[in-house]
């Protein structure tokens, strides 16, 4: 799954390298939340996106050495608040083109698949969250921890 990952990641980087975009794969879920919801926490971010708040931190932290966001007091002390700068908000238009034909090769790809790629990771994605992965090694180990003292 993990080569899976860095083949489609490296050619999307590629993809917007070769028009011109700073962007990496890993923005994309940010920047998608901000043009929806406007200014949000990372808390609020993380939420949206489905992905642990240290992630979205971490990720955040890179966009803010990328010049793609800026953080913000919050109400709370504790509070960060991300904002698009101008500089990314200029990026949205070539951004969506490229998500776009990232979204069109994904379905090519989908299509020359014996079942579609999409279907597959959503359908693992909709069994981990019933069900997380950590919880039925557990269950594997302890059946065959009792099966080997039998």
């Amino acid at each position: 799954m993990r080569h899976l990952i860095e083949l489609l990641d490296q050619d999307v980087e590629a993809a917007y390298a070769a028009a011109g975009l700073t962007w990496r794969p890993r923005y994309t879920p940010v920047l998608r939340v901000l043009m929806a919801t406007g200014p949000s926490s990372i808390r609020l971010l993380s939420r949206h996106i489905g992905i642990s708040h240290s992630a979205v931190s971490q990720t955040v932290s890179q966009m803010v050495k990328d010049g793609l966001v800026e953080l913000r007091p919050g109400e709370d002390a504790r509070e960060r608040i991300v904002v698009l700068t101008g500089r990314t908000e200029k990026m949205i238009p070539d951004l969506q083109r490229q998500w776009a034909a990232t979204n069109a090769a994904a379905a090519q790809l989908d299509a020359e698949l014996s079942a579609p790629l999409s279907r597959i990771v959503g359908e693992a994605i909709e069994a981990l969250t019933q069900r997380p992965f950590g919880e039925r090694i557990q269950q594997q180990a302890k059946a065959l921890a009792a099966k080997s003292k039998s």
